[in-house]
C-alpha cells in the first residue's frame, strides 16, 4: 500500500490543522492506521492509531482531548483533526498502516509509511 500525507502547515498556538492520509494498493479496510510524529532532535513517537473498522482509536497522553483520528472507507482516507495546538506539537508528522487487527502504538508494528508533512505551532 502506498501513504500520502498532506495537511501540514504553520498555524499559531491555540489554532488547528486537519492532516490526511491518503491510500492507494490494497483494501483500505485491511489496515490499522496510525499517525507518528518526529521533532527536530528527538524519536519519532505514537501519536494517535485507529482500528480497521474505525471502532477503536486511542491517543497519546500529550495529544488526547485535542486529536481526533478518524477513517473515510469511502476514500481511502484517514484523517487527524488537531484542534489547539501547541509550539510542542511542531514536528514532521507521518502516516502509517499496519496489516495486522486491533490497534497499534509502536513503530515497528506498522508495516507501511507515508513521506511525512511538516507541522509548525508558533507561540
Amino acid at each position: 500500500v502506498q501513504l500520502q500525507a498532506s495537511g501540514g502547515g504553520l498555524v499559531q498556538a491555540g489554532g488547528s490543522l486537519r492532516l490526511s492520509c491518503a491510500t492507494s494498493g490494497r483494501t483500505f479496510s485491511s489496515y490499522v492506521m496510525g499517525w507518528f510524529r518526529e521533532a527536530p532532535g528527538k524519536e519519532r513517537e505514537f501519536v494517535a492509531t485507529i482500528s480497521r473498522s474505525g471502532g477503536s482509536t486511542y491517543y497519546a497522553d500529550s495529544v488526547k482531548g485535542r486529536f481526533t483520528i478518524s477513517r473515510d472507507s469511502a476514500k481511502n482516507t484517514v484523517h487527524l483533526q488537531m484542534n489547539n495546538l501547541e509550539p510542542e506539537d511542531t514536528a514532521v508528522y507521518y502516516c502509517a498502516a499496519a496489516d495486522s487487527y486491533g490497534i497499534h502504538m509502536v513503530i515497528n508494528e506498522y508495516d507501511y509509511w507515508g513521506q511525512g508533512t511538516q507541522v509548525t505551532v508558533s507561540s
